[in-house]
């Protein structure tokens, strides 16, 4: 798919046509809720590989942090999400842990762009994630998922702890709640559509 005609309405909506599908990766580190997070937003019943986690993935995937974790993503998440009458989201969530790095790379593939969820407590383990979408090539918005009791951070202590470039949009959320978890996906659209226009420029 040529993302900037993806994301160009004369293009792709001939005559007002039919709907546009864009596919739109859900990443994040290991236990920061891509799952929560699709299962929130999905109009459709989402598929999802959550298996309980067992006393060897327990010495495998670092524990630290992470509140009431017992079962992992051991292959994709899977979700769909309309927004407009010429656009249709599918959500395709990534297991979190190094061991699946070839499975993002085949995620990735076709995507027009990621949403990074990110634990403001666990800020670090995001770096080697934006690092991959960076090499991927993908435009991406940073989705601060804030837990029960977390204390609350300014963007800008957010965007210099992460690193990130001025326009890469910030946005936080709780990825249980519908509003705030489409509030960040328009954001991501409408961040990849500026993009877009910008190389059309």
């Amino acid at each position: 798919m040529d993302s900037t005609r993806a994301l160009d309405e004369g293009a792709y909506v001939p005559g007002g046509a039919a709907q546009t599908a864009v596919k739109i990766l859900v990443v994040g580190h290991f236990a920061v809720g891509k799952t929560t997070f699709i299962g929130t937003i999905s109009e459709i019943p989402p598929l999802s590989t959550e298996e309980n986690m067992t006393r060897v993935a327990e010495a495998v995937d670092d524990l630290k942090g992470v509140r009431g974790k017992t079962t992992t993503t051991v292959a994709m998440d899977f979700g769909r999400l309309t927004i407009s009458d010429r656009v249709v989201l599918y959500l395709f969530g990534t297991p979190g842990q190094q061991r699946f790095i070839q499975v993002w790379e085949d995620m990735a593939r076709g995507a027009l762009g990621a949403l990074i969820l990110v634990d403001p407590e666990r800020l670090a383990d995001s770096f080697a994630v934006i690092d991959l979408i960076e090499q991927y090539g993908l435009s991406y918005a940073i989705a601060v998922n804030r837990f029960d009791g977390t204390p609350a951070r300014t963007e800008t202590a957010l965007r210099e702890a992460l690193d990130l470039l001025p326009d890469t949009p910030v946005v936080v959320i709780d990825a249980r709640d519908e509003s705030s978890s489409a509030k960040a996906l328009i954001t991501l659209v409408h961040h990849l559509h500026e993009r877009a226009a910008l190389e059309h420029a």
